[in-house]
């Protein structure tokens, strides 16, 4: 039982230090610039993910909405998770458009969409990336395992490889989101005053 637990204390150690690697610090970088560019031109994330991705997804919007290290004003960003939208799309359209009709109904160019996938093959996911990109949105994802399909789909991407399982995934993602905040956080509050104020 003991080296059960240290097996899989050492495999979530693993998937986050690939945060540390070139390519991890290179995508926080890029993809906290990308938001904090997206929040200083009144633009907003919207964030979708299924199952756990989607827990991960409404986490992220709430350390937006809410706070998180900083006191600042609320960052526009939504999870796409009512319950109402998502079982309206799936019984009349079915469950592959889901999150591509939250994208039609609140993106605007200029605005960012932030998909969450340990796979990289959900449907609803794919279909949501097209309707982002065709409509002017800017493309985030986090992935896992080979990347799927959506591997290379992107403006920006993370892709935790490695694993079997979703779960380590995850953790790597939700390490990146945090890390992703706080740098925006430290770009919208410290380099880019003016945001912090107005």
């Amino acid at each position: 039982m003991e080296s059960q637990i240290l097996n899989a204390v050492e495999d979530g150690i693993r998937a986050i230090q690939f945060l540390g690697s070139p390519e991890g610090i290179s995508f926080i970088k890029s993809a906290a610039e990308l938001i904090a560019d997206c929040f200083e031109n009144k633009g907003k994330l919207l964030i979708a993910g299924n199952g756990g991705s989607l827990c991960d997804a409404m986490h992220f919007a709430e350390e937006l909405t809410g706070l998180f290290r900083e006191k600042r004003p609320a960052l526009p960003a939504i999870a796409l998770s009512c319950p109402g939208h998502l079982t309206c799309v799936a019984n009349d359209l079915g469950f592959q458009q889901v999150f591509a009709r939250g994208v039609e109904a609140y993106g605007k160019p200029g605005d960012i969409f932030v998909a969450m996938t340990t796979s990289g093959n959900s449907a609803n996911l794919i279909e949501a990336v097209k309707v982002a990109k065709e409509n002017g949105l800017k493309v985030i994802s986090f992935l896992g395992k080979t990347g799927g399909k959506l591997k290379g789909q992107s403006d920006l991407e993370l892709c935790i490889e490695g694993f079997r399982y979703s779960d380590r995934v995850q953790e790597a993602h939700m390490a990146a989101i945090h890390i992703i905040i706080e740098i925006v956080e430290k770009f919208l509050c410290e380099l880019r005053p003016a945001l912090s104020t107005s």
